[in-house]
């Protein structure tokens, strides 16, 4: 069984049908794998009634880090970026290769490689109870044999995922009945559970509080590729104390590609510019 989710923001269609990478599916990206997002001069672009709009263009990245933040004020095209690593976006020019899978042509081998977090967790959550919502990723995986997994080892590993993610006290609750950052805690569980090579996070913190947003903060920046079963992170923020917690960062603004570098440096820089821009506002 799969899960979709709906994609929000500017790329999405007008219907919200679009399904976003299954959050509830296995991944076994290997040991020694391509751990790369590379973008090549792509453009995004969004079709209206009568004529298309350019949202990102000519973006070139190589990205490696364990951890990259994408920094840039609203309608700068951040979220587009991410939602083309996804697979999401219209891609009309270049290419986008993630992981070694080219993420315009192959969306059924990207499912296998990204897992997404979205600033609403509501859009991930499909069954009705906690534990079924995260039995339902465990389901999807297989044994070394390649295999389905035991009754036994389902529930096994499902605990094992609550418990991982303090969510066991929650495990009979139903899920509408969830807290914002309860529900968001439930959506990384689902997403991490399945064990993507890559995660993007698009703006997970913003509608929790000071607690719940500590929790997912400190889940996602554990992104270790190397480690057994880790993965890369893809951070899409408004926060810049996360951000500057990353390794690398991308500014972006106006649609294309403004800095990419050391988190603390493009950070700074990304900084200097907002306080410009108020000053500029204020005088």
């Amino acid at each position: 069984m799969t899960r979709t989710a709906r994609p929000q923001g500017p790329t999405a269609p007008d219907d919200g049908a679009r399904p976003a990478p299954d959050a509830h599916r296995a991944a076994d990206p290997g040991t020694g794998a391509d751990r790369t997002v590379r973008l090549r001069g792509v453009r995004v672009e969004a079709a209206g009634p009568t004529s298309s709009a350019v949202l990102l263009e000519g973006v070139d990245l190589e990205l490696s880090a364990p951890r990259v933040a994408v920094v840039g004020e609203n309608g700068s095209g951040k979220s587009t970026l991410a939602r083309a690593v996804a697979g999401l976006a219209d891609v009309t020019a270049g290419e986008v290769i993630v992981h070694g899978v080219d993420a315009v042509r192959d969306v059924k081998g990207l499912r296998r490689t990204v897992g997404m977090v979205f600033a609403n967790p509501a859009a991930q959550m499909v069954m009705p109870t906690v534990r079924e919502d995260v039995e339902l990723t465990v389901k999807a995986l297989r044994g070394p044999d390649g295999r389905r997994l035991s009754t036994e080892e389902v529930a096994r590993r499902t605990d094992a995922a609550l418990a991982g993610h303090r969510l066991t006290a929650l495990a009979d609750r139903a899920c509408l009945s969830l807290s914002s950052g309860q529900a968001q805690r439930l959506a990384v569980c689902s997403v991490m559970t399945a064990a993507p090579s890559l995660v993007i996070a698009d703006e997970p913190t913003s509608l929790l509080d000071g607690r719940h947003r500590q929790i997912i903060a400190d889940r996602l920046l554990a992104a270790d590729p190397s480690a057994p079963g880790g993965f890369q992170l893809l951070l899409v923020t408004h926060d810049l104390e996360l951000a500057r917690a990353c390794d690398e960062a991308v500014w972006v603004h106006a649609g294309r590609i403004e800095r990419t570098g050391p988190a603390a440096d493009v950070v700074a820089a990304y900084e200097a510019f907002l306080d410009r821009a108020v000053a500029e506002e204020l005088a």
